[in-house]
């Protein structure tokens, strides 16, 4: 019994030490996004943090570039936040010991 309790422990501390390197690995998935025009672009890691954005100089009306950067940025910060969930989910179901009963990722 003990000997599953060290495995499973130690496997769990495996499992801590994969997310840590997946959350790192976020930081240089980089996320393009443009908005239906083309005239606004950003570029966003899959951590969430803004890289870049590009507002086209034909776009002088500051109206329409707030509204185009708002839904740019909010498509991007999505995009991140569904490729950073399945990612970390991915490591973490691969590393969690099989314990009968408890599949949390079914």
């Amino acid at each position: 019994m003990f000997g599953d309790l060290s495995g499973m422990m130690r496997k769990l501390k495996e499992t801590q030490v994969k997310i840590e390197e997946t959350k790192k690995r976020m930081d240089t998935i980089l996320i393009d996004e443009k908005s239906t025009n083309k005239l606004v672009q950003v570029t966003v890691t899959a951590n969430s943090v803004i890289k870049n954005i590009h507002i086209s100089e034909s776009l002088t009306d500051t109206e329409e570039i707030s509204d185009y950067l708002l839904i740019t940025l909010n498509k991007a910060l999505e995009r991140a936040r569904e490729i950073n969930e399945t990612e970390l989910a991915v490591t973490a179901k691969d590393g969690m010991p099989s314990i009968p009963g408890m599949d949390m990722f079914s």
